[in-house]
């Protein structure tokens, strides 16, 4: 597939190559990834000035989305990708392999560090969710800066910072700069910008921004950022589309395997598979995808926990913006729910009018809603503009609506619409009926036909 850059990833693609340092603090499904293999490419293979690049990212993220993403684009085509997951063998495998691109999750940075010591290979490290080392206390903070004066570029890759986190500043840029804009210890920044806030008789528990602190700070940084509010001064389109992929774990896609097979298995090879029991047959697929089934007596079985474990990474990437959730069946919702128990988020499941106020007047962090429930006539644009698809829906029609929940007038910000798509699942046949935009019955049929032809096909282990 061709790419042809909005005005605002050509800029930061010629940001990235200008600078040996930057942030991009722009909001997920804006194209971080493509701006930032973009300028890579170009950087390794027109320009000459990298030689072996870095990306950390959260374990999800890491698996598959930055290489499907460098897959997806004809000029990312020659970039090599060697993903540095799984047992201390198999990381040390993937180091050997030649490739542009190591990719590897937050929390191995420690051991990356120390299994290359003095030998530090990366000249260029990309920090996918840089807010993951805002701690200036955590062993991977502390490791990553004792190797910081041998990489000689660096991108940092977050959602926009809420001015709460102003504080959590100071370890991202530090990292960029070494000090240079917000001081050379914490303490410094923190003496200079904010107050005590909740404090007792010794102790000071928290701290809040002096006046004029964000737009301070917003001066520092525009040099090395782009940016605290992209809506600034970036033209952008009104609705994107993020899919993310989710990749099951090993057990996790032997059980899927096995389930899939078995119930397709079911379907005579001379039977013509009629609508309704299409219907049965891929809605339970969806409900694997989705990690848990119901059973005949409509008992629920977890199968796996990887889509919301994906789930839970693009909350935390999500920096405090709200999202409205739509799940497709009742465990889902009850999974979220339990996942969310103790993210200290605002989180609600739609039930009436009331949910929806609530929402609107920002008293709600993470909505949960069926799209059956609030696709027609309910407006919800007030309350944020970050939409998350946790389980498919077959109907397009039903989709289009649900989206214009906030893709509607009155609405001050970008859409952004999240899927969260399993790879080599049904979630996989859905993505690709609704960009057909055809009837959707006889794709399901065709879905599903192909499905039961190619395990028919296959042995199963």
């Amino acid at each position: 597939m061709n790419f042809v850059p909005h005005p605002y990833q050509a800029y930061c693609i010629g940001q990235i190559i200008e600078k040996p340092a930057l942030a991009l603090w722009l909001d997920m499904g804006l194209g971080k990834s493509v701006i930032t293999l973009s300028a890579i490419a170009r950087l390794r293979y027109d320009l000459l000035q990298v030689g072996k690049v870095l990306i950390v990212a959260p374990k999800k993220v890491a698996e598959a989305t930055w290489q499907q993403e460098a897959c997806k684009w004809s000029h990312l085509e020659m970039l090599r990708v060697s993903t540095v997951l799984g047992s201390t063998q198999k990381r040390i495998r993937a180091l050997a392999e030649p490739a542009d691109i190591y990719i590897i999750n937050r929390d191995n940075v420690a051991w990356l560090v120390d299994y290359y010591q003095h030998a530090w290979p990366f000249d260029m490290v990309v920090l996918d969710e840089s807010s993951s080392f805002k701690n200036q206390q955590s062993k991977r903070w502390k490791k990553l800066k004792a190797v910081r004066p041998h990489i000689r570029r660096i991108v940092e890759l977050t959602g926009t910072p809420a001015p709460q986190a102003l504080l959590d500043l100071w370890p991202q840029v530090f990292l960029l700069d070494g000090g240079q804009r917000l001081g050379r210890t914490v303490g410094s920044f923190r003496e200079q910008y904010f107050l005590p806030d909740k404090r007792n008789a010794t102790t000071v528990f928290t701290y809040k921004p002096r006046e004029g602190t964000e737009q301070a700070v917003r001066a520092l940084l525009s040099d090395i950022c782009i940016s605290m509010q992209a809506k600034d001064y970036l033209t952008l389109p009104d609705m994107v589309e993020h899919d993310i992929p989710v990749v099951l774990d090993a057990p996790a896609a032997r059980a899927y395997a096995k389930l899939e097979r078995d119930m397709l298995l079911e379907v005579s090879p001379d039977e013509t598979v009629l609508a309704g029991t299409a219907a049965v047959l891929t809605n339970k697929l969806l409900q694997l995808c989705n990690g848990a089934v119901y059973d005949d007596a409509h008992g629920v079985h977890e199968v796996h926990s990887c889509k919301i474990e994906a789930f839970l990474e693009l909350v935390e990437q999500l920096n405090g913006q709200h999202a409205l959730v739509f799940y497709t069946f009742q465990h889902d919702r009850e999974r979220i729910l339990t996942a969310l128990a103790r993210s200290g988020l605002r989180v609600r499941a739609f039930t009436g009018p009331r949910d929806a106020d609530a929402w609107n007047a920002g008293q709600v962090d993470i909505l949960l809603a069926h799209p059956a429930s609030c696709a027609y006539g309910l407006n919800l644009q007030q309350g944020g503009h970050h939409i998350v698809w946790f389980g498919l829906n077959w109907s397009l029609e039903l989709v289009l609506q649900a989206n214009a929940r906030l893709h509607r007038q009155g609405q001050r910000e970008p859409v952004i619409v999240h899927r969260l798509i399993v790879q080599g699942g049904v979630d996989e046949d859905v993505v690709a009926a609704l960009g057909d935009k055809d009837e959707v019955q006889q794709t399901l049929l065709r879905s599903l036909k192909a499905r039961i032809e190619k395990v028919k096909g296959a042995s199963y282990v």
